[in-house]
């Protein structure tokens, strides 16, 4: 499966905007979410081909939606890479336990990202 469409989810409009800018200039489109509810939400309505999760968040956290859309029948199949200042390993095993596909800790390093998102297409 093609990644063209990423859904990028973080509460920080800073954090946004760089991945926004890093996957924009790498020819992907790109939609964003503030929130762990309204990634869950876009998600059943765009079903995008891969999404960049935060993992501190108001609300839903970042592993409570991972866990919702990779447990989902009709989003299942989205692969999901963690995008988090929680590097610690505990936190990578539980996001990959989870459900992510892949685990990021910020600041993200673009070259980095970008391999991921090659590896997962």
């Amino acid at each position: 499966m093609a990644i063209e469409n990423i859904l990028v989810v973080d509460d920080s409009p800073t954090e946004r905007h760089i991945l926004l800018e890093i996957l924009t200039k790498s020819g992907y489109k790109v939609l964003t979410a503030a929130s762990g509810e309204e990634v869950v939400a876009m998600t059943r309505e765009l079903m995008p081909d891969l999404i960049l999760m935060d993992v501190v968040m108001p609300g839903q956290d970042g592993f409570n939606a991972t866990r919702t859309i990779s447990r989902g029948a009709a989003t299942k199949h989205i692969p999901i890479i963690i995008c988090s200042t929680k590097g610690e390993d505990t936190d990578k095993i539980w996001g990959m336990r989870q459900g992510a596909k892949g685990y990021l800790v910020k600041p993200i390093k673009a070259t980095e990202l970008l391999q991921k998102i090659t590896e997962l297409g």
